[in-house]
């Protein structure tokens, strides 16, 4: 292992892989390392499947090694403190590696602390997420006997932020086939104050939560999990709003406790658990000290540059952007840190640098054999595919988007996208 890198990348997921391959497809001669601890590489996006059972875990995770690209050295180790001002960073146990750029795909972690019960009650043979372990999941679907199914999630930053509704519309589905829908009350609270940002989809989603008698609730902040009771917590976090006892749900057993604060009680639980940035980044000189992006790693919505450091980039999770974290949004934000890398490295002027536009993609399964793409940029504007919407309307439920998740994409995932093909 050399102590000096012309790139060096923080972080062996989806970013990371993704823009070595890029550069070393772009130039061999560049020296190239990615800095990662794990082992064992994940595709998510398909734990929404496995959480349903109708996708195979074991095809979700690989050798690390396998994806590390031809030619870049893979420091497996981890960082604990970043230099910019000398152009380095420290790892545990590899010491100080230089730069001349620098790429931080951190990714982000899973805060099950932050949300009080929740640790206590993921040992409940009846509390799961997808998040963490979608084959309990399935088991906590397949013991599900009646009662009230609560879907919920944090009001922090979450990756994937429509995983929480996927796998509601797939459970949905799963209790008609199993029998106990009709003694079941299906119920989805989330801080957010639409079932989607981007009106196109909101609207065909709105639609379907009707036709499935799904009990949506908007504004609803989960503070805290009693196990013992089986009771999630909320705060109403709705403008302008009184709560009496005659707003309360009582098909769902629906409390006030106090101003704005109510209790739902449920039979079976799904939580996306809260998240943040990795600790080594809230405390990195990238981050945003305060503010609604606090710990976040700052960068320029467009260039991904941070604004202290001119050769050090961000993407991904790890992000502070005003956009959907996920895969398809970094498949986008790779090409632009790939191209603003070189044209660092060649200390070529900024106003030649390729921009990001914000464009996200979340392909929301709305049940088993179908899907909407939805996809946007910046501002909730839909950005979807030209081409592709010249044969299917991607903002409907479709049987040709249920194959491209299930088949499709993670193909591209694993032989385009990891390969620096795309």
């Amino acid at each position: 292992m050399k102590s000096h890198y012309q790139v060096v990348v923080v972080g062996g997921g989806t970013g990371g892989i993704m823009v070595a391959a890029q550069l070393k497809r772009r130039d061999g001669r560049l020296s190239i390392a990615i800095v990662e601890p794990s082992d064992t590489h994940s595709y998510q996006p398909a734990w929404t499947l496995v959480g349903a059972g109708v996708f195979d875990f074991k095809k979700t995770r690989r050798p690390e090694s396998s994806l590390i690209p031809t030619g870049v050295d893979w420091i497996r180790d981890r960082v604990t403190d970043f230099h910019p001002e000398r152009n380095s960073l420290k790892t545990q146990t590899s010491g100080e590696i230089s730069y001349r750029a620098l790429v931080v795909a951190a990714g982000i972690q899973n805060d099950v602390d932050a949300l009080p019960g929740l640790r206590q009650a993921l040992e409940k043979d009846n509390v799961c997420s997808n998040y963490l372990d979608p084959r309990k999941t399935f088991e906590v679907l397949k013991r599900f006997k009646g009662g009230n199914a609560l879907f919920t999630q944090p009001a922090t930053p979450i990756r994937c932020g429509g995983a929480p509704q996927k796998i509601m519309y797939l459970a949905e589905e799963y209790f008609t086939k199993s029998g106990v829908r009709e003694i079941t009350q299906v119920v989805y609270a989330t801080p957010g104050t639409v079932i989607f940002g981007t009106p196109e989809f909101a609207e065909e989603l709105s639609r379907i939560i009707k036709r499935k008698k799904v009990r949506f609730k908007p504004f609803y902040r989960p503070l805290r999990i009693d196990p013992d009771r089986q009771e999630v917590t909320f705060e109403v976090t709705k403008p302008d709003t009184e709560l009496l006892e005659a707003d309360m749900d009582g098909e769902v057993g629906e409390r006030l406790i106090g101003p704005n604060t109510v209790t739902i009680r449920y039979d079976m639980l799904h939580l996306a658990p809260p998240q943040s940035a990795p600790d080594f980044i809230k405390r990195s000189p990238f981050a945003h000290r305060d503010g609604a992006n606090k710990g976040w790693m700052n960068v320029d919505m467009h260039t991904l540059k941070n604004p202290d450091f001119s050769n050090v980039f961000g993407l991904g999770d790890s992000a502070a952007l005003p956009t959907a974290k996920t895969g398809a949004a970094i498949r986008k934000q790779a090409p632009v840190v790939v191209e603003n890398v070189l044209r660092t490295l060649k200390e070529m002027s900024v106003s030649e640098e390729k921009t990001y536009e914000g464009y996200s993609s979340c392909p929301i399964v709305t049940g088993y054999g179908k899907m909407l793409l939805c996809e946007f940029r910046y501002g909730n504007v839909r950005s979807s595919d030209p081409f592709l919407s010249r044969f299917v309307n991607t903002a409907k439920e479709q049987w040709s988007m249920w194959l491209l998740k299930k088949y499709g994409l993670p193909w591209l995932y694993w032989n385009m996208m990891m390969k620096g093909r795309m």
